[in-house]
């Protein structure tokens, strides 16, 4: 039986003394979503909410919620922080805002509840600043995506598929399907990138795309004419040659970005900008399989 670390003799609560653990830098990464919406969707986006600046309200209270962690949960200890970042991810066509809290400290106790705390302030505060225009504000899907450091190590939450897109033609974006089927050396059937080639097929993380929200709101899945956008995995640090098993197909990564070689091409033009060559993969086809939304990541 494991050892109950949060009890006292007398079999009562107490906090745990961490006096001899090694201090080590620590960071942990929550999410959450708020939905809300079109027409309080936009009034936030376009700063029209009677009571000011929702986005930046609710930063700074997020903020400020992962520094009184400790006055709230009675058993975290008192964290000195080193940073906090609270970012957004306006979802236009599902009328959904994404928040990420980045807590990191360097200290002998994680920074887990901090950054649930920062979510959920967050969220709660968007709330506060729409609850006249719109009560039946939802808030959902409050989780920790991931955290290093300390004595259990690193944690992040399973990698996903977020969704799969195709298109007929090369160099426009692709529109979400429901499923792909993939033929192993050739790619994505009926895809316009199958073939020879060494990219057959094109992943995306989703947190990438996020960064580009807060100015884009309206990018829908395959904006950047991924085949696949994940989440929960890291896509651009991984080596060449890594294997990827997703749904019953397995992949293998054969190149990080790509250089883009028409500046005035139809996926800048209706976005603004394009992430895929900084961030995006490109993978050939060994297993060939099925792959649709919802299916796990693995790395081999």
């Amino acid at each position: 039986m494991p050892k109950l670390t949060h009890f006292n003799t007398e079999g009562r609560a107490k906090m745990v003394d961490i006096s001899d653990k090694p201090s080590t830098q620590r960071t942990a990464v929550a999410g959450c979503t708020v939905k809300v919406n079109s027409e309080t969707f936009d009034l936030i986006i376009r700063g029209e909410i009677h009571k000011g600046d929702v986005l930046a309200v609710a930063q700074v209270a997020g903020i400020m919620a992962a520094k009184r962690t400790s006055d709230l949960i009675p058993m975290c200890h008192p964290i000195s922080i080193t940073g906090v970042d609270i970012s957004f991810s306006p979802d236009e066509k599902r009328s959904e805002i994404g928040i990420t809290a980045t807590v990191r400290c360097k200290g002998e106790t994680g920074v887990e509840m901090e950054a649930l705390t920062a979510v959920t302030v967050t969220a709660l505060t968007i709330y506060d600043m729409c609850k006249s225009t719109q009560k039946d504000i939802q808030i959902t899907n409050t989780r920790l995506l991931n955290k290093t450091g300390g004595s259990s190590g690193e944690y992040s939450s399973t990698p996903t598929v977020i969704a799969v897109c195709t298109s007929e033609t090369k160099g426009t974006i692709k529109k979400p399907v429901s499923e792909i089927h993939l033929k192993k050396s050739h790619g994505i059937v009926d895809d316009a990138h199958a073939g020879k080639s060494h990219r057959q097929v094109s992943l995306l993380a989703s947190e990438s795309v996020d960064k580009l929200r807060c100015k884009i709101p309206h990018l829908d899945y395959g904006a950047f004419a991924e085949n696949i956008l994940t989440s929960g995995i890291c896509l651009y640090e991984l080596p060449i040659g890594t294997k990827l098993s997703i749904g019953n197909a397995l992949l293998e990564v054969t190149q990080i970005g790509k250089e883009c070689h028409n500046e005035g091409c139809a996926i800048k033009k209706q976005t603004g900008d394009c992430v895929m060559p900084r961030e995006g993969i490109f993978a050939s086809v060994l297993k060939s399989g099925t792959i649709k939304s919802g299916d796990k990541i693995e790395v081999v």
